[in-house]
Order: C-alpha cells, then structure tokens, then sequence
C-alpha cells in the first residue's frame, strides 16, 4: 500500500479509505486533536489543566499533545495527575508516568487510595469479600475506577485545577453512550457533553481532547512515537462495558465508521437531551463525604465506608 504522498505506507484507515505512511499518519492524529480542542473549546486562558495521567497509551498521548499545544502559553499551567491504587501491577505505570513528566518538564502529583480513603485496592478487596463472598472481577473493577474518579476531583480541586484532561477515546465514548442507554441513565449521558461544562461547583469540568481518536490508532500513534507507556491490563479488568467493547468492534469490522456515526449521532441528539432533563434531580453533595453525587450517598462512601 502506498500513502497519498507516495511513500510506503504503514496504516490502512478502512473507514476513510485511505492508507498513510508513518509521517502521514503521525500528523492525521495530531490534527484531529488539536481539531477537537478548538472545536469543543476545551482550553480557554487562565487555565490551569491536570492530566490525568495513569502510565497507559491514551492518557500518556494525551499528556504530549497537551504540553506541545501549551508549553509555549504563559497563560495556560499544564500539571500531571496520577492516582496509585497500590497495587504491585501499577509499580511499572507508576515509574513511566514519574520519568515521562521528568523528561518534559511537567509538574507530577502521585495520590493513593490509602491516604484519600484510608485503604489501599488490595485492603478493599478483602473488605468487599467479607461482604459479598461472591465478588467478582467486575465489582472490585467498579470499586476501582468510582474511587479513582473520586480523588482525581477532590485533589483536582485543592491544587485548584480549572479542568481535568483525561485520555478518553472515541472506544471509551461510545461505549459510555450504549452503557447509558442500556442502563436508562439519561442524567449520566447529558452530562457527556464534549464541551467542559461546570456541573457542580465542587465538580472539575473534564476534558477529552482523544474523544474522536479511535483506541487502535493511540495504540499504533504511541508505538510509532517510541512512548514507553504500561501496555499490561489490569487483572481486575472486567464488567458490561468491555462486553459492549466487544460488540463495538465486530460492528465496526464489518461495517467500518460505524463508532464515529454512534458519537455524531449522539452528538447531535445531546442538546435535546438536556433540554428534556431540565428540572430533573441535580448534583448534590454526598451527606458523607460533601463531594458531588446524585444521591444523597456518593458510590465511593457506599463502596468504600466500613
């Protein structure tokens, strides 16, 4: 195959019918990037931007094009979030993400499950057992990521963070809008909104600058980069989504941009969404905790209290 510029080329881009040589390609995704960034208005001056950073191809992707489009703005403070769950797994992420944000320069904050919430992941893990003899992969995987989320907002807030990046992609996006809609949580979609939108004043606006970067391409952008990110999964990686993730990719094999159709569409159908939940319950503060939730006990303290 050969690029449009005549050089050998190392991707085929089934869903645009095109093949792109390694520049072409490496160039394709920062542009989409920085597209997405000044489209959905994700950086504005005076920001001071926390990358949540977890040592993995999306987040690490997300950290470079951040710095490349902000080390030159006086106006604009980039930092790097990481949140260690203490778990041996994450000692490799851990050390990539210190010498990643070493070598360009970026101020590193390291947090832990033990310090924000009094236990380490494997601590919990036992603490859930005796409450459910049964617990599977998929509970002790959403223990993990309602409590991550957690922190990254609450310490966001204290190092006053104007927006939190996190390395979403377009796979990640999509199969958040099907888990919505199979679970009917309309409150949840609405606010997916692509735009950083203030929710609550204790909430950290988020921000996906890789929302519209399909997963295989990160992959494929960080080998060709030479970035030396944690590529091992998690050995609690489990639950509906990943079986959504499943279903996502075989459609897409056989019918090639479907996952950018899913986001365009629900992209177009999100400002009537809202406009039908105005009035519904909003964002409250957890009566344990005070931290932003939809009900009167946030998931972290009904997951994570004795």
């Amino acid at each position: 195959m050969k690029c449009a510029c005549g050089k050998e080329a190392v991707y085929e881009r089934k869903y645009e019918g095109t093949s792109l040589c390694r520049q072409c390609f490496l160039k394709s995704i920062e542009k989409k990037v920085k597209r997405t960034i000044r489209k959905d208005k994700l950086i504005s001056p005076g920001d001071k931007i926390a990358v949540a950073l977890s040592g993995g191809k999306d987040s690490f992707l997300a950290l470079h094009i951040m710095n490349e489009i902000t080390k030159n703005r006086k106006d604009i403070e980039l930092i790097a979030m990481t949140v260690d769950p203490g778990m041996k797994e994450f000692k490799e992420a851990l050390k990539r993400t210190k010498e990643a944000c070493k070598e360009l320069g970026i101020r590193h904050y390291v947090f832990t499950y033990k310090s924000a919430l009094g236990r380490e992941l494997v601590e919990q893990i036992s603490v859930l057992r005796k409450r459910l003899p049964n617990v599977r992969k998929k509970d002790i995987c959403s223990c993990c990521s309602v409590a991550r989320r957690w922190v990254l907002n609450k310490e966001a807030r204290g190092l006053s963070v104007t927006k939190l990046c996190t390395g979403h992609n377009l796979d990640d996006e999509i199969q958040s809008i099907m888990m919505n809609y199979v679970r009917g949580d309309l409150m949840r979609a609405v606010r997916m909104s692509p735009e950083p939108i203030p929710y609550h004043k204790l909430f950290i606006p988020r921000i996906k600058p890789l929302r519209e970067v399909p997963e295989n391409e990160i992959a494929l952008y960080t080998r060709l980069r030479g970035f030396r990110v944690h590529r091992a999964r998690c050995p609690y990686r489990s639950g509906i989504r990943f079986e959504i993730g499943d279903f996502l990719d075989s459609l897409e094999k056989r019918h090639p941009g479907m996952k950018f159709s899913i986001l365009e569409t629900f992209d177009k159908f999100l400002p009537h969404m809202a406009d039908a939940m105005r009035g519904s319950p909003k964002v409250m503060k957890c009566r344990n905790c005070g931290e932003p939730s939809s009900r009167e006990l946030c998931n972290t303290c009904e997951l994570w209290g004795d």
